[in-house]
């Protein structure tokens, strides 16, 4: 088994029984590279403000070419909290989320 498969047997366990697009999420994953196979790029700590602003600028902003705005902050504090529960906060699985919650997944067509 590949590297990359062992990280999406991560990222699909760590979607549990949540009904979820794994194409979708297979491509995220992809996109975001070797930070991936990293301790500590491939997890988001949603309580340092840093990475909050960096997720923003580098990935909604840099990325999918999103307008700086408060629903931005506010979509990734919303997603810091829906994943509140989950010990490993995957940066794939993250960025899914967002990605859905701000309907911008027709960006990976």
């Amino acid at each position: 088994m590949s590297k990359f498969d062992e990280q999406m047997d991560n990222y699909r366990e760590a979607m549990g029984d949540m009904e979820y697009d794994e194409s979708l999420l297979e491509i995220i994953a992809k996109d975001l590279g070797p930070s991936i196979y990293n301790a500590d790029s491939s997890q988001v700590a949603c309580s340092d403000k840093s990475e909050r602003d960096r997720i923003k600028t580098n990935f909604l902003i840099g990325k999918h070419g999103m307008a700086d705005s408060a629903e931005l902050d506010d979509a990734i504090l919303f997603i810091c909290d829906k994943m509140k529960g989950a010990t490993k906060k995957y940066r794939p699985v993250f960025y899914y989320w967002l990605v859905l919650h701000l309907g911008i997944e027709t960006n990976y067509n």
